[in-house]
């Protein structure tokens, strides 16, 4: 794939939008670091974020909004979540809130998780794009999974170049740090990650599961056994298909890692809900965005 850099410029964010809007992951610059945005209502498109950046693990993604009103869509705000918001939007912070059941995001965006994490971004190049897009944006930083943050357009392209279709260089970024993180899920505000922002919050050391990007925990399980590797279903057994094994549901039937990686966190919430006792899994190969969803299946698993 060519990766195009571009100058920040109204020409380059409609072609950004085009390809954000036909499911493409595009780099584009915030005052903390550039981020790897990609349409949050799309499955594949977030997908496609995970495959770019060869991330190992579905961690639950940012979902970048034009304003609160917008926020206020996707997640469920108490008193203190919105001072905040008021106060610090738009702005490098970070809330995590509950979600909304009507939020219209794709579960891949929130790891299967029943909380969000949503912010307002300053820079105009990230707003330009929102508004060009009219819909939320997920967006992790915009570096190969494991590599240092980009805080230039030169930084993307070394990690990412060939794996993304455009960059929008909006010249190095402000803040050069990931935002700050908070979670207002009731009661005390916790602070998730430390950032530019210094929050009056209660720095969260429990190392309980994971809620945002930069926490180092499991994710969203299943409450039924979980068997991988599984070619057919035994007796009890609610059967994930992948490729050429069917299954109950599939992940992809043409095996496409894209498709699979979309489908996972909505087929573990089917499988859980079904009234068959446990879940089996088909294999799914460790190669590429295989790798993630393995990492996934094998904590589900666990």
């Amino acid at each position: 794939m060519e990766t195009r850099v571009l100058p920040f410029t109204d020409e380059a964010i409609a072609e950004a939008a085009r390809l954000v809007l036909a499911g493409e992951p595009v780099a584009v610059p915030t005052e903390t670091v550039y981020g790897l945005a990609a349409d949050a209502t799309k499955a594949e498109a977030v997908a496609r974020i995970y495959e770019a950046k060869g991330r190992p693990s579905f961690n639950p993604l940012i979902i970048h909004v034009i304003d609160l009103d917008a926020a206020k869509r996707i997640g469920l705000f108490d008193a203190a979540a919105e001072k905040l918001a008021e106060q610090h939007w738009p702005g490098p912070l970070t809330l995590v809130l509950p979600v909304r059941r009507d939020a219209g995001t794709a579960s891949i965006v929130t790891a299967g998780l029943p909380t969000v994490g949503i912010r307002v971004p300053a820079h105009p190049a990230m707003q330009a794009l929102l508004r060009a897009v009219s819909r939320p944006l997920a967006a992790p930083s915009a570096n190969a999974s494991g590599a240092i943050s980009s805080t230039q357009a030169d930084h993307v392209l070394k990690s990412l170049g060939g794996r993304i279709p455009l960059i929008i260089d909006g010249g190095p970024t402000e803040r050069g740090l990931e935002s700050t993180i908070v979670a207002a899920t009731g009661g005390t505000l916790r602070l998730l990650r430390p950032g530019p922002l210094q929050i009056d919050a209660l720095m969260d050391n429990s190392g309980g599961a994971i809620e945002a990007p930069g926490q180092m925990a499991s994710h969203y399980a299943p409450s039924k056994p979980v068997r991988l590797g599984a070619t057919s279903a035994a007796a009890g057994e609610y059967l994930i298909g992948f490729g050429e094994i069917a299954g109950d549901e599939t992940l992809s039937s043409t095996g496409n890692l894209v498709e699979a990686a979309a489908r996972l966190f909505d087929l573990l919430h089917q499988a859980d809900s079904s009234d068959k006792p446990r879940i089996a899994v088909a294999p799914v190969p460790d190669t590429g965005l295989g790798l993630a969803i393995n990492d996934r299946l094998r904590r589900a698993a666990a």
